[in-house]
This record gives structure tokens, sequence and C-alpha cells, in this order.
């Protein structure tokens, strides 16, 4: 296997900063979305406007938790610059190594947020069809 350099685990700095900035507007919008929710659901109780909420307190969470390990990706990522800057080998691989693991973790958490959002709107579309 090829060695290891700057080239290759600054690579995912740019990716690692364009998911944190999509995983940032993502929160913002759910944030605000729960917000008008809640406010509406206080003005007149609703279960559908409940079963909103409750879908974007799980989705909340799922997006911090892809925040999180975003941030996890970019600490290891640093870390492997760190190693590579001190010429220890093993060190910058095994950090690179747990960077991507950060990065799978991240995606397979915005995965999971992307299908419930999905369901999300279903409940929309179901009051459509449906009535309350």
């Amino acid at each position: 296997m090829n060695a290891l350099n700057f080239s290759t685990a600054g690579l995912l700095f740019p990716a690692i900063s364009l998911l944190m900035l999509a995983y940032t507007n993502r929160f913002l919008g759910l944030t605000s979305a729960a917000r008008s929710l809640i406010s509406q659901h206080r003005q007149q109780p609703d279960a559908r406007l409940l079963r909103q909420v409750e879908s974007l307190r799980e989705r909340l969470l799922l997006v911090r938790n892809t925040q999180a390990l975003g941030v996890l990706s970019l600490l290891a990522c640093t870390l492997c610059l760190f190693a590579l800057f001190f010429e220890s080998d093993l060190g910058a691989r095994a950090a690179f190594a747990v960077a991507l693991l950060f990065m799978l973790g991240s995606l397979g958490f915005s995965l999971r947020e992307i299908y419930l959002s999905v369901r999300a709107i279903n409940i929309e579309f179901d009051s459509l069809v449906k009535p309350h």
C-alpha cells in the first residue's frame, strides 16, 4: 500500500467541511420547523402536529449525531496530519482510518434522517387524503 501523505489526508477536510455545512443547514431547518409546529399545536392541539413534532425530535437527535461524528472525523483527520508531521506512519494510518470510520457513521446517521424525513412528509400527504 502506498504511504499516506499530507495530500491524501487533506482530501477529507473539504468533504467534511461541506458535510458539516449541510448538516448545520439541516439542523437549522428542523429547529425552525419544530418551533413552528409546537406553536401551532399549542394554539390548536392536533394529533397530526404532535406526530410531526415527535418525528422532528427524533430527526434532530440524528442530525446532532451526524454533526458529532463529523466533528470527530475532522479531529481524527487533524490528528492524522499531526502524526504525518511527526513522521509517525502507523499513527497517521490509524488516525486516518478512525476519521473514515467516523465519516461513515456520520453518513449512516444522515441516511437514516433522510428516511425519517420522507416518513414525516408522508404524514402531511396523508392529511390531504384523510380528514383530521
